[in-house]
């Protein structure tokens, strides 16, 4: 029962993955002027869903499944996620917004986020991979 945890935690962070490099993908064609901000934020706001959805079910199979040590290191990307979600300023199109994507830095840091997530997804990625090659072994 671990391994298939494991497993379905390693195929989820290789979506989460593939979401961070598209993020870091089109919010740089955004800065290099190759799409409008309204396409860009069209395109990423499309997927913000199913990432806070694919992250959350990680963490919460992490807490079932009594891994507490992946658990709470999933937990504040989880919450992070939730809370920008939640937080979207009504009139908004949604987390990413082209009337304000260029204002206040908010470009740099959508790109910072999505860098650091990249990060945090791979160091996940090579953490899963480990538990289940160790619950397979066991088994």
């Amino acid at each position: 029962m671990e391994a298939v945890v494991f497993v379905f935690s390693l195929l989820d962070c290789c979506a989460l993955i593939f979401l961070s490099v598209y993020f870091i993908i089109t919010l740089s064609d955004l800065e290099c002027d190759y799409i409008n901000a309204r396409s860009c934020c069209s395109k990423l706001n499309k997927w913000v869903i199913p990432e806070l959805i694919g992250h959350t079910v990680v963490t919460v199979l992490m807490l079932i499944s009594l891994h507490w040590f992946i658990f709470l290191l999933n937990l504040p990307v989880a919450t992070w996620n939730v809370y920008r979600f939640i937080m979207v300023p009504s009139g908004n199109m949604g987390v990413f917004d082209p009337t304000e994507i260029h204002n206040r830095g908010q470009l740099k840091s959508h790109m910072k986020e999505a860098m650091i997530k990249l990060g945090f997804h791979l160091l996940c990625f090579f953490m899963y991979l480990y538990s289940m090659i160790l619950a397979l072994i066991n088994d």
